[in-house]
């Protein structure tokens, strides 16, 4: 399977925090999604992407070509930040006149037809767009110069569900025409649960897991019991666990929860459950 993105050994140091070798891969022709929680790596690795920042070490490949060898690469890619970089006092007239000449690609119909479909006309000005609307006008820009790969960096925080809807379709039928990409960093898991293929899961600033959605979800549980019942699961790892007055929750691994006492319970985990008992336990898996 070939990668619309390969990072290898990136590292990036600052004084209270560091990616510490990350390595991941991106496959093509798939959303994969990019968890953790605030402060994990996922915007310093994303910034490393886009040449945002300098790494300190290591190498990144987009679409087959190396970030450091010239920026080619990056007029195929497509990317929706958290912060809107346009100018608020900007017509969307005046946002296509400024992006146009960097992308020779440019289809200024498919922009038009975009704009239509999200009910953006060109006279408003970007300070009197939406959050909603921000968004898609991000987006109606990263499809209209012939992007093969989206990066996308929290685009859906702070939008209501029927605008996440829309981008969540947007990115289906994005990725539905052949070989095109999405890296998808979110905090809202059930997203990426409902359209993620892939999951690249990082924790203090290290990757945990890289992979298919599936595999991951398949591999954990969420087990949950009385207080009596946890001394007589000495031999079980319990990653992140929870107490309260009554009982306990700890995310196991699956093949890690044999042997256990009457009454205990495995029951399927969150994207989210994931995130926040690995938090709880740090990184041990």
């Amino acid at each position: 399977m070939s990668n619309a993105i390969k990072v290898e050994n990136l590292i990036k140091t600052y004084p209270s925090f560091a990616l510490k070798g990350v390595s991941f891969e991106v496959p093509k022709g798939y959303i994969t999604g990019f968890i953790g929680p605030n402060g994990a790596g996922k915007t310093t690795t994303i910034k490393s992407i886009i040449s945002f920042l300098k790494p300190d070490g290591g190498t990144i490949e987009l679409l087959g070509e190396k970030v450091k060898e010239g920026g080619a690469a990056l007029e195929k890619v497509g990317v929706v930040m958290d912060t809107p970089y346009l100018v608020k006092d900007w017509t969307i007239t005046d946002v296509e006149k400024a992006v146009m000449p960097f992308y020779s690609a440019w289809d200024g119909d498919r922009f038009k037809s975009l704009l239509d479909r999200f009910g953006i006309a060109k006279s408003l000005k970007v300070r009197e767009l939406s959050r909603g609307m921000t968004v898609k006008l991000s987006v109606a820009i990263s499809l209209s110069h012939g992007a093969e790969l989206l990066i996308l960096d929290e685009p859906t925080s702070g939008l209501d569900p029927v605008a996440r809807e829309e981008i969540c379709e947007l990115l289906q039928e994005f990725v539905s025409e052949e070989n095109h990409s999405v890296l998808f960093s979110t905090h809202i898991t059930k997203d990426l649960e409902s359209i993620a293929d892939y999951i690249v899961f990082i924790l203090h600033g290290e990757i945990l897991y890289a992979g298919p959605k599936e595999d991951l979800m398949e591999a954990y549980g969420l087990l949950k019991g009385g207080l009596s019942d946890l001394p007589l699961l000495s031999h079980v790892h319990l990653i992140g666990l929870k107490k309260n007055s009554v009982g306990f929750e700890a995310l196991v691994k699956k093949e890690e929860a044999v042997d256990l006492p009457k009454g205990i319970l495995v029951e399927p985990v969150s994207l989210d459950e994931l995130i926040i008992y690995f938090h709880r336990g740090g990184n041990k898996s």
